[in-house]
């Protein structure tokens, strides 16, 4: 099964575009990932890139590149397509070359043409369903790097450059960012696909995060009923109850009875059962007397 990435690009492969989004296609590609030194020759491993690639080269300007399919077999089978432009290069790396330099006084449009070759050319995003939200473009120089760094933020896109090891990777990591840029590359069915597995992450993260409230809840709760109970006997082993009054004693008493219940319920419970007609904040204020009374017991206890 192809990956999340390679099929973000094939997608992007058939997209329809004009003469200046094209040209801002090709030269970011060729800048992003050809060998320049003498012919400009193009290694391409995903072969719907590589037709893109020599329809466009075509388009502009007139010409055949020559194609050559290899097959490595280093670590993993996989296909090479190498794509050498015999004709043509002084022009093509001139206009790459100028096209690279001026490219962020372009337009909206064109700027996200370049993007969208530098994303085919060297660029990722993480499957959402299997790990967490990124995407990156992996370059082999510094200027290279801040330049598409400095184009996402032209178009209010929040990325950051980072030292690798073999070069320097722009990425993203918020998510609704990185649906702008699927977005953005004209990737509807993987927009798709991205934003129904975004909404159901964030879905199963808000359940998780109430399911947490509610336990933590549930713990507070625990906590405090125990505090009572020990109140309570305290004061019992002491003979002390006596001090509080009949409508406090009563709420002891069902304390007791329902160790575990919450203050709401407490309260509903007495209304229900006895004649005192009780709420939340008067169940809490009985025991905030409870309370009171054993401090000032264990004061005079640790004076005597």
């Amino acid at each position: 099964m192809a990956s999340f990435t390679t099929q973000i690009k094939e997608e992007i492969t058939k997209i329809e575009t004009n003469r200046l989004e094209s040209f801002a296609e090709v030269c970011a590609y060729i800048k992003y990932n050809a060998d320049m030194k003498n012919h400009i020759t193009l290694f391409i491993e995903n072969a719907s890139v590589a037709r893109r690639m020599f329809n466009l080269i075509k388009r502009l300007y007139g010409i055949n590149t020559k194609l050559t399919i290899r097959k490595q077999k280093k670590f993993r089978i996989k296909t090479i397509y190498i794509l050498e432009v015999t004709e043509k290069n002084d022009l093509i790396k001139s206009d790459v070359e100028d096209l690279t330099k001026k490219i962020l006084d372009y337009s909206y449009e064109e700027k996200a043409s370049f993007l969208k070759g530098v994303f085919l050319a060297c660029g990722s995003i993480n499957d959402p369903s299997k790990s967490k939200y990124h995407l990156e473009f992996l370059v082999p120089d510094e200027d290279l790097a801040y330049l598409v760094n400095d184009l996402l933020i032209s178009i209010n896109f929040s990325a950051k450059v980072l030292k690798r090891e073999k070069g320097f990777m722009i990425y993203i990591k918020a998510s609704e960012e990185i649906a702008d840029i699927i977005k953005l590359f004209g990737a509807v069915q993987a927009l798709f696909y991205y934003e129904d597995i975004r909404i159901y992450r964030d879905h199963k993260n808000m359940v998780n995060r109430l399911n947490n409230c509610e336990q933590a809840n549930v713990e507070k709760q625990l906590k405090t009923c125990d505090e009572q109970i020990e109140n309570i006997e305290y004061l019992e082993t002491r003979d002390l109850l006596t001090l509080l009054d009949d409508k406090t004693r009563l709420v002891l008493d069902y304390r007791k009875k329902y160790p575990e219940t919450s203050m709401s319920e407490l309260a509903e419970i007495i209304s229900v059962e006895t004649d005192y007609k009780i709420t939340k904040s008067g169940i809490n204020h009985h025991f905030r007397k409870l309370k009171e009374l054993v401090r000032i017991q264990k004061e005079k206890d640790n004076n005597e």
